[in-house]
């Protein structure tokens, strides 16, 4: 990772040059044996220290003499002669190191050849400059490893964006922003834990890898099981044998999983990412909707100062209830022109899809052309907290069907800032109905559709049993972290996002 010239004209540096300068400064560690030592043992993080001594002025430090070993990165080295100042960085925040030659004689000759970004300990007595900053006047002072690559002074721009995804590892030292991101993104995750291990749900484990894959329409990852001389998936969703569980009692269920599908890389998908699935026995997707206004509502209280969450620039208003509008609603308030009595006429579809240049197949139904129109036209235009129902049952094949209107399903999403970030349905539980079902897929899937569903012979018989009435949910964890962090990529909600082999 080059550093191009800067705006003043001074020439780049050679990294290699630096590298190979640390080298011989490691190499002469090794020869003095001192070199990748293991025997510091720290006994204070710098966040804790600030908290703790956050009010103390510098006089209750010169009579309260706070002794502690810290360790860290070092950031930035400030040498003043015979005193430098360093700024030390560990997982929990920075401080300052104070050093003085008198203080550490030998040691202070050798940090003269440190390099920032090594890895430091310090012992000493806490004190506060002139300036208030609290800071380690260190007695001791050891090198514990030597870095060998110069840390980047210059961190943004498109080419750096990929360096960031693609060496994590420097990011997070160096972007206190990205760090933060991932923080929020375990703060998330274990709010998420909370609110449905108090509601009194199940937390379980289901197999990622799985002989036929289902519980979502999408193409899957294959691989081989040599053992068993058998064709295996990545599961795309971990949603049938979630419902299998259910069958056998177990009422209310969860499961937060990594899921595979082989699709391609934008801003809001990347073929490996989180979800949140549940589902509870006796329950319907009114209750589901109702639940993850809750659950929305809960996130912005835990994450933020208010209920009103700003994305983008955008403030997307969580405090007030959620509006609830069905596709056909949406597709009338966003298409000005477009015939209410039509909207389930297959031949009229597609010319108004024609007109608008969106892509559909000659397998498409009413329903599968209405959700095509809804995603180029509705969708981007969702941006408050909003539940669109009533899904065709052509694009949902695990749903139940309205009872009132067989053409659509009791199924919902949930978007905000434009995208989706929840799907949720009352579950199809008759058996025989599935099964035709899986079959209109298999039927599609024949006709050229990759991301159609298999026939799943097992979850049938499952069904077989008795699935109780039953509501289900899945929660993008990935967006709604994108959400909630302020970030415009799920590649920056990912510690390590999926990205093209390096050149």
């Amino acid at each position: 990772m080059s550093h191009s010239d800067d705006a003043s004209g001074t020439p780049p540096t050679d990294e290699n040059k630096l590298i190979a300068e640390r080298r011989q400064k490691l190499a002469a560690r090794r020869a003095a044996g001192v070199a990748f030592p293991n025997d510091f043992r720290r006994d204070a993080q710098a966040g804790d220290l600030a908290t703790a001594f956050a009010e103390r002025p510098a006089e209750w430090f010169e009579a309260n003499p706070i002794r502690v070993k810290v360790a860290g990165r070092m950031l930035a080295k400030r040498d003043m002669g015979k005193s430098s100042f360093v700024r030390l960085v560990d997982g929990s925040g920075h401080i300052q190191l104070f050093l003085q030659a008198n203080a550490l004689g030998d040691a202070y000759a050798d940090f003269k050849g440190w390099d920032v970004g090594d890895l430091v300990g310090a012992e000493g007595l806490l004190m506060r400059t002139r300036t208030g900053e609290l800071s380690v006047r260190a007695e001791s002072l050891r090198l514990l490893v030597k870095s060998l690559r110069p840390l980047p002074d210059k961190w943004h721009g498109l080419t750096d964006t990929e360096a960031r995804y693609r060496m994590r590892y420097v990011d997070l030292i160096v972007n206190p922003a990205s760090r933060a991101v991932f923080e929020t993104r375990t703060r998330l995750i274990r709010y998420l834990r909370g609110f449905f291990d108090a509601s009194g749900f199940l937390e379980v484990e289901t197999p990622m890898m799985q002989p036929i894959p289902g519980g979502a329409t999408a193409r899957p990852f294959k691989t081989h099981h040599n053992a068993l001389g058998v064709d295996m998936y990545l599961r795309i969703a971990p949603e049938l044998y979630l419902k299998r569980l259910v069958v056998g009692g177990l009422e209310r269920v969860y499961e937060i999983n990594r899921n595979f599908r082989n699709e391609g890389l934008s801003t809001r998908h990347n073929p490996e990412f989180t979800m949140l699935e549940c589902y509870q026995a006796y329950a319907d997707y009114v209750d589901f909707m109702d639940m993850v206004e809750r659950l929305f509502q809960g996130l912005a209280d835990a994450l933020g100062s208010s209920r009103t969450v700003v994305y983008q620039g955008v403030a997307l208003d969580f405090g007030r209830p959620f509006r609830r509008a069905t596709i056909e609603e949406l597709l009338l308030e966003h298409n000005p022109g477009l015939d209410p009595l039509s909207l389930r006429d297959a031949a009229y579809l597609r010319r108004v899809l024609d007109e608008r240049g969106i892509a559909h197949t000659a397998a498409d139904g009413p329903g599968a052309l209405q959700l095509a129109l809804f995603d180029k036209t509705c969708e981007a235009a969702l941006v408050q907290p909003t539940f669109v129902y009533a899904y065709p049952t052509e694009v949902s094949p695990l749903s139940r069907a309205n009872d009132r209107d067989p053409f659509v399903t009791d199924r919902f999403e949930f978007f905000a800032a434009g995208r989706e970030l929840a799907n949720g349905f009352s579950e199809l539980n008759d058996p025989e109905e599935q099964a035709a079902r899986f079959r209109e897929q298999v039927a599609r899937k024949d006709a050229g559709d990759e991301e159609a569903m298999y026939y799943d012979a097992d979850y049938v018989r499952a069904l077989e049993y008795g699935l109780p009435p039953t509501a289900g949910l899945g929660v993008g964890i990935d967006r709604v972290v994108m959400l909630f962090a302020d970030v415009p990529s799920i590649r920056d909600v990912l510690l390590f996002p999926q990205l093209k082999p390096e050149a």
